[in-house]
């Protein structure tokens, strides 16, 4: 059995890791591409029914709770200073002052884990809970009780491919409860640089791995990215996940987002694609 870190030892392992950069290999779990409006599946390949852990996806609904709630004020209130004990597996990035905007550039784990702490166990129920979001559990780690610090990772909180497209219909028609001025940051947080044949992205990577106890492992590492797509006037949402047969670099997240962004057109039914970008054995 290889061995699982939690949080506090992946900065050693991607230290670790740095040079065993590898060709990229991984299964394609779940593709699904849909309407935002009415919901029609344009795409649908793999176990898109199964949950998964929602990782650093859970950015998404977490910028929109700490909006709502007033935590959050724009792109770059507030900030908050590294403190020795957080987590810093992303590197000196983490070690800086975080705002919103390099929280959500940077995925900074650590400013999650604050964000959750300032709402609250029972306020971060309300919202998951409002939002129908997954399973909904946010209790943490079994027996813990410690579901501000990282529910979303690695523990109780899962959530399929095609409950995240639910969930981002929701976020791309506006229907979740909170203020327009909590969708407008989330806009501009989750913007991607890349606009596809014209195509306006907005996303969020992940990666995590199997397991319910907040442990990394490194070699059989999930990718997502989740997010929503306008051009004109159509817009879609879409969702992604592969997981890695062995530990590779760049991580998974950072992989399955730009693999999307070469494909959008052909996914979105707009164009030719170039390509996966990344090498996979599809499970479908």
């Amino acid at each position: 059995m290889k061995p699982r870190l939690n949080w506090r030892g992946m900065s050693l392992a991607l230290i670790l890791c740095g040079p065993c950069a590898v060709p990229a290999s991984a299964l394609t779990l779940c593709t699904v591409v849909a309407d935002a409006v009415d919901g029609r599946v344009l795409q649908q390949r793999g176990q898109c029914a199964e949950r998964y852990t929602p990782a650093s996806t859970f950015k998404l609904p977490l910028a929109l709770m700490g909006f709502d709630a007033g935590i959050l004020q724009d792109e770059h209130t507030p900030a908050w200073p590294f403190l020795p004990g957080y987590p810093a597996w992303g590197g000196e990035p983490w070690r800086q002052p975080v705002d919103p905007a390099r929280w959500i550039h940077y995925s900074v784990f650590w400013y999650s884990q604050q964000l959750a702490a300032r709402l609250g166990q029972d306020r971060l129920q309300q919202y998951t809970s409002a939002f129908q979001y997954g399973n909904q559990d946010v209790s943490g780690e079994p027996g813990k009780q410690n579901g501000t610090q990282g529910a979303w990772f690695n523990a109780s909180l899962r959530i399929s491919p095609l409950e995240q497209i639910a969930f981002l219909r929701k976020i791309a028609n506006r229907q979740l409860p909170v203020s327009a001025h909590a969708y407008d940051m989330a806009e501009r947080l989750f913007a991607q640089e890349q606009s596809p044949d014209g195509w306006r992205v907005y996303g969020k990577t992940g990666t995590g791995s199997p397991g319910s106890d907040g442990s990394y492992d490194r070699d059989h590492a999930y990718g997502w990215f989740v997010g929503w797509a306008e051009k004109g006037e159509r817009k879609l949402v879409f969702a992604r996940l592969i997981q890695d047969e062995q530990a590779t670099t760049p991580n998974a997240g950072v992989r399955v987002r730009d693999a999307i962004l070469r494909e959008f057109p052909a996914l979105a039914g707009t164009g030719t694609g170039t390509g996966t970008g990344i090498s996979i054995s599809k499970k479908d």
